[in-house]
């Protein structure tokens, strides 16, 4: 009994992973119910003619759509409906759920709606992943992997007729009193989580009533199971993964939910996750093309705001009219309106005294009038204002919540026009370009009143808009045909790395590990210079190798802690990349380490290309905008600095393979294609080792035997390094996909378009053989050669042997670089595809070679020899 009580709360509160450089912080962690059905719901918008949902007439009190909500999130036991159960099922696609012997209550009513039921006796659950990559992932949580695990207590939430499919196995009972009694108050807490998506369901009960709807199905159950504690499992009909099953865990002070399994239900017979062609169809139902925010900020803490969306439906489906944005907790919406008339919205409902209440959990939902067809528009404003800023030091301004400080239905582009007021002597830097006539006039503004404006206007469609203010001084630094301006200020947030700064009053959030060396008074603008040097070279390089700025300039911004971001013209820049070299080794006393943070600049400017103008589809493919720009950086650095930039290389394998305290590398946490579901209670930096570490070898390993095998081949088009092939690749990527969202299949198709025929397996110019083995694996193998002989022919030695693929598994093929040495200089004979353990080869060698050497340019993720 306790065990499942004690999920209690770590269920009602908001599931956590560790702080990890997101692209963008505003996102929500994937798993959780809430965050995904912005995507879910994005296709209901109004129409005008229709009747609306009816606002509740007296002021305070909820309209029928919160009404609706308050009674689904706290639902208790109906001591009228309990039952005897015995040899019961729920069966939802790959989900199987026995009640063996035991009593269950149900909830009571929500409108008519039977929404629970708390079970305690004898059951068993039954779930069998479908492909390696998730019984892996299962395994490493639990130990098996398939999930067959008997449990005592289970509490259940649904939308459909879950009670009509155990009806026959339910008999009456007079034991009603002892379970309500005992269960009744859990039952009433656990109802809060899934409330929301019950109300997605139910609200199309409200009037006008619709049709009901077809494919919405949703079983979510907690279970405490009899040998692996109190864990979850859910079917959500709606989600592109339907099937999914978790655990909380708390880390020396530290929540994580441990994702064990994430899969879709097959399209076909035998597809699974890692079937390249899976994917469904990315069209979102419903579309913001246009964002118009009017905001007035008031330092150090205070934005009210209005926000005009122009939203329209993609598509012609029987989706609802619930709709759900992202939010900041810390906002309260006073007003929203579809075009023009208020409609019924419900946000930050919380528990009343519970942490959840004080948090919040930065949904909006908003109520419109009637489904929308394919093709039909709406106007929705927002009404809203909150402490979303904070000081964290003289004149700069933590806008903490800069990711969910206007209403948005998730990563998508969209045409963005921010007008800002603020006070005099402050400094106002934004996504877009500022507007000629707002710029002409700002001297007049501030000198009628102390508050000046700002207009600004993105030139093309951009993922994300944010904005900073400071009391900047700010330089500019000119690369081809584009302007970096770098902002930042004469002070540093407090406990910022041993600094004696006297002014700095920030919360304590911003507090970083302190130098055992103290780094003294220290001024971000006095290095304002030398980082937009550092950026305008990075715009330079990849200019040649990407194309274009994608944008009218770019903006540096300081910005408190020790998280960088790059979006659209706009980078938020940590105060420490502000330190100049030997500031920075005074601060990081390990060499590569510092070598690392000394990418980061780099790294957030290649997100102008990657991550911004082109975007990731879903979070299995978030690696690839991380990954790319973190090789664009490293790329740059290996152009003036080649060991450098092996060593950064290095530093990321070592860190793949160095074993925590459990005993357990990264590098087990799974492969890049579960994004965030890397991180979690076992390893805690799994995200960040794996997304950027190994990910940037993957493209490292892809780039290497491309150039190689071109060479080789004899039909390079030309020496120059933007004309190699994966080069050619990215430019044809950004070409191609700009403005859109990919997937992994999608860039692997890209690259395979350059493919040299040399490195065509088994004939085909596919490259699955690298996604099955390394991108969807984890393997990071030792190579090593055998019984190599050589024999002298007329012109040429035939060079025999076996190279040797230890620690992977039998399925994992390499493209294996072998050279020759020729008179103490390497030539690379070709590459030689390396499958499971051993792999005989033969290659030609120019006459008189008697040494052959394996990747002693170490261009594979491999393991030291």
């Amino acid at each position: 009994m306790s065990a499942l009580k004690s999920i209690l709360e770590a269920q009602i509160e908001e599931s956590k992973v560790p702080k990890v450089m997101l692209r963008a912080g505003r996102l929500a962690v994937w798993m959780v119910t809430l965050s995904c059905m912005a995507s879910l719901v994005s296709g209901q918008t109004a129409d005008s003619a229709k009747v609306p949902i009816p606002l509740s007439s007296v002021p305070g009190t909820p309209g029928p759509a919160e009404s609706l909500y308050l009674k689904l999130r706290s639902v208790g036991l109906d001591p009228s409906r309990v039952y005897k159960v015995r040899e019961a099922w729920l069966e939802r696609a790959a989900l199987h759920i026995s009640l063996d012997d035991g009593t269950i209550a149900f909830t009571e009513d929500a409108d008519g709606h039977i929404t629970g039921a708390f079970f305690k006796g004898e059951g068993e659950v039954l779930l069998v992943p479908p492909d390696t990559t998730e019984r892996a992932s299962l395994a490493r949580f639990t130990g098996a992997a398939i999930l067959e695990e008997k449990f005592s207590t289970a509490y259940f939430r649904f939308n459909d007729d879950a009670f009509g499919d155990l009806r026959p196995g339910l008999r009456p009972t007079e034991e009603a009193s002892p379970l309500t009694a005992e269960w009744n108050v859990t039952a009433h807490n656990l109802a809060t989580e899934d409330a929301l998506r019950l109300l997605f369901t139910f609200s199309r009960d409200l009037p006008p009533a619709e049709k009901p709807r077809g494919n919405d199905h949703f079983l979510h159950a907690y279970l405490q199971g009899n040998q692996l504690g109190a864990f979850d499992v859910r079917y959500d009909s709606l989600l592109s993964e339907q099937i999914a099953a978790g655990q909380h865990k708390t880390v020396e002070g530290e929540d994580f939910y441990n994702v064990w399994v994430s899969f879709p239900i097959a399209a076909r017979p035998g597809a699974a996750i890692t079937d390249r062609d899976a994917d469904g169809d990315p069209t979102p139902e419903v579309a913001i093309s246009q964002f118009k925010i009017q905001a007035a900020i008031t330092p150090p803490t205070e934005l009210e705001a209005n926000a005009v969306l122009s939203v329209a439906a993609r598509k012609d489906k029987d989706t609802g009219r619930m709709l759900l944005f992202e939010l900041s907790r810390f906002l309260q919406v006073k007003q929203v309106k579809a075009d023009g008339r208020p409609i019924e919205f419900i946000h930050n409902q919380a528990i009343e005294g519970s942490q959840l209440a004080r948090r919040g959990n930065d949904v909006l939902a908003v109520f419109l009038q009637a489904q929308l067809r394919a093709g039909q528009n709406i106007e929705l404003s927002f009404d809203y204002s909150g402490s979303v800023l904070s000081e964290a030091a003289n004149g700069l301004l933590y806008v903490g919540e800069h990711g969910t400080w206007y209403p948005s239905l998730g990563f998508a582009m969209a045409s963005f026009n921010l007008q800002f007021r603020y006070p005099a002597g402050w400094t106002l830097v934004a996504t877009g370009r500022r507007t000629q006539d707002d710029a002409e006039t700002e001297t007049e503004t501030k000198t009628a009143a102390s508050e000046q404006s700002s207009t600004w206007v993105s030139d093309r469609p951009v993922p994300v808009a944010g904005f900073n203010l400071g009391k900047f001084s700010q330089t500019t630094t000119h690369a081809a045909g584009v302007d970096v301006v770098t902002y930042a200020t004469g002070h540093v947030e407090k406990g910022f790395a041993g600094t004696t700064n006297d002014e700095t009053r920030a919360p304590d959030i911003f507090k970083l590990p302190s130098s055992t060396v103290p780094l003294g008074t220290f001024a971000p603008a006095e290095n304002a210079q030398m980082v937009g040097a550092i950026s305008a070279r990075a715009v330079d390089f990849y200019q040649q190798r990407f194309g274009p700025f994608p944008y009218n300039q770019l903006a540096l911004t300081q910005f408190p802690g020790d998280i960088s971001q790059g979006w659209p013209g706009l980078i938020f820049l940590s105060s420490l990349e502000f330190l100049n070299p030997q500031q920075l080794e005074r601060v990081e006393r390990d060499p590569s380490e510092r070598l690392i943070e000394q990418q980061i600049i780099a790294h957030e400017t290649a997100h102008q290309w990657w991550g911004d103008l082109v975007t990731w589809r879903g979070y299995r493919d978030q690696w690839i905008m991380e990954a790319l720009a973190n090789y664009s950086a490293l790329m740059l650095l290996e152009s003036h600095d080649p060991a450098k930039s092996r060593e950064v290389l290095q530093k990321y394998r070592d860190d793949l393979l160095t074993k925590n305290r459990d005993g357990v590398p990264p590098m087990d946490a799974g492969p890049v294609t579960l994004g965030l579901r890397l991180s979690s209670s076992q390893s805690p930096n799994g995200y960040g080792a794996i997304s950027y570490g190994r990910g940037t070898w993957l493209f490292h390993m892809l780039r290497t035997m491309m150039r190689d095998a071109e060479r080789k081949s004899g039909t390079s088009r030309a020496q120059k390094a933007e004309d190699e092939p994966f080069v050619r690749a990215l430019r044809r990527l950004r070409k191609e996909d700009e403005g859109r969202a990919i997937n992994t299949a999608q860039l692997m198709t890209v690259l395979e378009a350059e493919l040299p025929p040399s490195l065509w397996y088994e004939g085909r110019k596919s490259l699955d053989w690298f996604y099955e083995g390394w991108v969807n694996g984890t393997a990071v193998p030792a190579f090593g050669l055998r019984g190599v002989k050589f024999t002298d022919k007329p012109g040429s030695t035939l060079i025999t042997g076996t190279i040797v693929q230890d620690q992977a598994p039998d399925s994992l093929v390499t493209a294996v670089p072998l050279y020759a040495s020729v008179a103490g200089k390497n030539v690379f004979l070709g590459h030689v595809f390396a499958e499971g353990n051993e792999t005989t080869f033969h290659l030609s060698a120019p006459a008189g070679v008697r040494k052959v050497l394996l990747d002693p340019e170490q261009t594979l993720l491999a393991r030291a020899r």
